[in-house]
């Protein structure tokens, strides 16, 4: 709840100004059963025309302005919690953004999602809906109780009487609807979750047809859904009827109970009159302190799942080195690395002793069999992941000094995995860029061999890719990514097995375009063939996790090891291949 004081906070002087509004609502409101009381006693004293008129013309103007001031104080309240769900859901988005890879391999998407839509949602609810009937309700009763206490207090007490057990009705249900309304909240964000991987995972159940398989598995969680949001659906639609009940019992009461006193003479009719305007007046608090507990009971489940993830704190801790516009040479050291996945929980290594120079401005490749973790290696330099001991070093500085956005700055990485955004191609490319410079983003997209592709699509580079690149094909998608980086002109380069999916030839092609774009620039490189890398300056060939062996290719050759293994087998398949 502290979290959403700081929001409140923010707004305190608005939600003054609607609490002024709705305390002179209710002031208005209150004073019509008066007026009606002094209506009803002139026309018993058979008074004119003229004065009765009167206070129907004073009833009318005071109901204009309550029902204005009404509307202003609900405009205020109501705007207050859009406002605070604009605030809170920039803040999430922000917040995630802060969070490291690790998060997101323990979380899955379709839950984020619900949670910054459906939770947030509630949260608006509760501070907007809400918050005007936590104070207009006990508000409706103070005034309408003392009123009714001053005009008879035994009749007040007949009438209230069921109330009581409606308070001992509410506390039970409010219990039964707060977990509901957490099971309801769980089982929208698994089946957002099972949308959002069917929709991202189509092309492969399709691949499989597995399309009846998918269906059945999403049938079942919407049942599942369906069964719990009934539960508490049934569970809110008892609230109305039994406050309406309560209300229509109270009105029974204070007819047959008020109306004997005012035969007997203890009570006029007037006072009657205003009496039952009095409980009438309370029909509609009533009635909304059902809509209260489950705006309140859904806003403090949701409050409680968004705390999980503002709680949550980043794995990677930003350096305090700033560092931003300065020049590197872009020497990269690894002294004693080890590191193990904080997700997998077992503890086991990835990486043991990886130890390593990259002089600046050389080609470095990383080699090594499937699982050797040359691409872990390569996510440890922008500190995608941290290593669990030992230094990276750039240009002899510990990288963990380094502010992030310095280090990311300087780092260009292309992943092994290439991920599009759902927007136009020049928007991709020029993605690390300030602003799109189509002469930088059409020079990236040559360097990449991809300038002549983009000629074919009818809008070019204004052509949308879709969602994650579905519409280009995986070489396209990898050289699209390969120029996003190139675009950047970072010192650092590196490429976790960046053209894999692309042929032999335009590799070659690509290849030489990158050894005059990137002279000066270090590169650090990944691919799984050797003709990829014969060139490098070093190659260090992992096995296991563990550096077997580093030199050049004719050293490596020569030595016979694990590279040679590797290089041979790859040049018998090529011979293969062209037979």
């Amino acid at each position: 709840m502290h979290r959403l004081w700081s929001y409140l906070s923010r707004y305190r002087f608005r939600y003054a100004r609607g609490i002024v509004c709705l305390v002179a609502s209710a002031t208005l409101a209150m004073s019509i059963p008066l007026l009606l009381k002094w209506t009803v006693e002139a026309i018993q004293r058979k008074q004119s025309f003229r004065d009765i008129s009167w206070y129907v013309l004073v009833m009318i103007a005071v109901a204009s302005v309550q029902g204005v001031l009404r509307a202003f104080s609900r405009f205020m309240i109501f705007n207050i919690g859009r406002d605070v769900e604009f605030d809170l859901r920039n803040d999430l988005f922000a917040h995630l953004q802060k969070l490291s890879l690790g998060y997101y391999q323990r979380q899955s998407t379709g839950d984020l999602m619900s949670r910054l839509v459906n939770d947030v949602t509630a949260v608006r609810l509760l501070l907007g809906l809400g918050v005007l009937n936590l104070l207009n309700t006990p508000l409706y009763y103070i005034y309408a109780i003392s009123a009714m206490v001053m005009m008879d207090p035994m009749l007040t007490l007949v009438a209230l009487a069921p109330y009581p057990f409606l308070l001992f009705a509410v506390k039970r249900m409010s219990r039964m609807m707060m977990e509901k309304t957490v099971k309801v909240q769980e089982g929208l964000a698994n089946l957002s979750s099972r949308v959002q991987e069917g929709v991202s995972g189509i092309h492969v159940v399709r691949a499989y047809a597995r399309e009846d398989w998918q269906n059945a598995e999403f049938g079942r969680l919407n049942d599942a859904f369906k069964e719990e949001s009934m539960s508490l659906a049934r569970l809110r639609g008892f609230f109305p009827p039994l406050m309406k009940g309560v209300s229509g019992i109270g009105l029974l009461v204070v007819l047959w109970y008020g109306g004997s006193h005012v035969i007997a003479g203890r009570l006029s009719l007037g006072d009657l009159v205003a009496f039952m305007g009095y409980l009438h007046l309370l029909a509609w608090p009533t009635m909304a302190l059902g809509f209260l507990i489950s705006i309140v009971q859904r806003g403090q489940a949701a409050l409680k799942r968004l705390e999980v993830i503002l709680q949550a704190r980043p794995d990677i801790i930003d350096g305090q080195g700033d560092g931003i516009d300065r020049s590197i040479r872009g020497e990269i050291g690894f002294h004693h690395v080890d590191f193990a996945y904080p997700s997998m929980g077992n503890g086991r290594a990835v990486l043991h002793d990886i130890t390593f120079t990259v002089p600046a401005g050389a080609t470095v490749a990383v080699v090594g069999r499937m699982g050797s973790g040359k691409s872990t290696l390569l996510q440890l330099l922008p500190r995608l992941f941290d290593v669990s001991s030992g230094t990276i070093t750039i240009d002899g500085q510990d990288i963990r000094t380094c502010s992030l956005a310095a280090l990311r700055r300087w780092v260009g990485f292309v992943p092994q995995d290439p991920f599009l955004f759902s927007t136009l191609i020049k928007d991709n490319v020029a993605f690390a860029l300030p602003e799109v410079d189509m002469a930088q983003v059409r020079r990236a997209a040559s360097v990449a061999n991809l300038a002549r592709d983009i000629e074919d699509f009818p809008r070019g580079y204004d052509t949308v890719v879709g969602e994650r690149g579905v519409t280009l094909s995986g070489g396209q998608k990898q050289r699209l990514t390969l120029a996003r980086a190139l675009a950047a002109d970072t010192p650092i380069l590196v490429l976790d097995d960046a053209l894999s999916s692309v042929d032999v030839q335009t590799e070659r092609a690509i290849l030489h375009e990158l050894r005059d774009t990137t002279r000066g620039k270090t590169v650090l490189v990944i691919s799984h063939r050797i003709s990829a890398v014969r060139d490098a300056d070093v190659i260090v060939v992992l096995d296991d996790g563990r550096i077997m062996e580093t030199g050049t290719h004719e050293d490596l050759v020569a030595r016979g090891g694990l590279y040679a293994d590797i290089f041979q087998q790859q040049a018998l398949e090529e011979e293969l291949a062209e037979l």
